[in-house]
């Protein structure tokens, strides 16, 4: 009798356990636990399989993908031998063109500014050819506008403006500009710019304090003038105001393996992390102006293994995300289904 009661109340105690186990754990292990056993958080967008309509094109390793919401044109940089830098796809999937420039050796992130007026495509090259360690402008149809730093040289210096291996670019609304640099070179900055491209605050000391950073790989600005970077190398994302450049917080909890990317969602509710080591991207609750308090997962988009997600963008317009897969070699578009 007393082993028939022992077997009968072994799975009552255990999915006890796991309620407890449950409210008292963190939102990482919460999400854990859900996905061990099959308690699924909602899911927050599906895979549209028929983008882009030929992905053949994809020749090389992918590495960014940059979004116009106005015109509905998606820009996807790739990297490798003899293979164009940047492919140019309209938001239903049709191939519109390549950028075959030889200017472009290493691209790493890529961000459309000024979309609704007077687009162009900024990239990120941490190339060390005689074009890397620099970030360029460019017009819709690829011809180079400006360079950003000494072409073919990393530098440390800010007057005049260097980088050593600069990871992403963002361009706010106002014209001001937020830079990573750099992927794992001489610097480990986060610099504003102005809308003249003038240094107005920068935190550039390599270590693990606030405000420091190890390898910062993204940077996005959200509508109550916070600046949010991934710092990758030590496995969190840092909070500054965009103003005065002071920081604000910094999330670690959510992130037992490194966050290589950072972007909010249009209605400004969730960011979308990539995390290049598992595979995966995790959708985080965005927190309203003020504290930022502490991370919150709410759902995850596991991917294949070897996809190896590095960086992401959202159509502003549609809400739509594309990733930037590597390992895969390919951008996905999902499409968002939550409420």
């Amino acid at each position: 009798m007393t082993k028939k009661i022992t077997k009968f109340m072994m799975p009552v105690i255990f999915f006890l356990l796991l309620v407890v186990a449950i409210y008292f754990s963190s939102d990482q292990q919460f999400c854990d636990a859900a996905r061990d056993h099959g308690l699924n958080p909602k899911p927050f967008y599906k895979l549209d399989v028929s983008w882009p309509n030929f992905p053949e094109l994809f020749t090389g390793q992918v590495f960014a993908v940059a979004v116009n919401p106005v015109n509905g044109v998606i820009y996807v940089a790739q990297r490798g031998d003899n293979v164009p830098k940047v492919l140019v796809f309209t938001r239903e999937g049709y191939f519109l063109q390549a950028w075959n420039t030889s200017s472009i050796e290493m691209p790493h992130g890529i961000f459309i500014a000024n979309a609704s007026s007077n687009p162009s495509i900024w990239i990120t090259d941490v190339g060390n050819g005689k074009y890397g360690h620099t970030i360029k402008q460019y017009t819709p149809s690829g011809e180079l506008i400006q360079v950003l730093g000494s072409a073919g040289k990393a530098g440390t210096d800010v007057n005049p403006l260097q980088f050593d291996q600069p990871a992403e670019i963002f361009v706010h609304s106002s014209g001001e500009v937020y830079i990573v640099d750099g992927d794992g070179g001489l610097n480990n900055r986060l610099i504003k710019l102005s809308k003249d491209l003038e240094v107005v605050w920068m935190h550039g000391e390599k270590g693990t304090g606030p405000a420091q950073f190890y390898i910062p790989h993204s940077v996005a600005v959200d509508s109550f003038e916070r600046v949010w970077v991934a710092d990758r190398g030590n496995k969190r994302i840092q909070a500054f105001n965009a103003v005065t450049g002071d920081w604000l917080g910094s999330w670690s909890s959510c992130f037992d393996n490194a966050p290589y990317s950072v972007r909010l969602t249009p209605d400004q509710k969730y960011f979308i992390v990539a995390q290049l080591n598992i595979n995966q991207i995790t959708i985080l609750e965005a927190p309203p102006v003020g504290a930022i308090g502490y991370c919150k997962i709410v759902s995850v988009i596991q991917l294949g293994e070897d996809v190896k997600p590095h960086l992401v963008e959202l159509d502003l317009k549609t809400g739509d995300l594309y990733v930037a897969e590597i390992g895969a070699q390919q951008a996905q578009k999902f499409i968002p289904i939550y409420t």
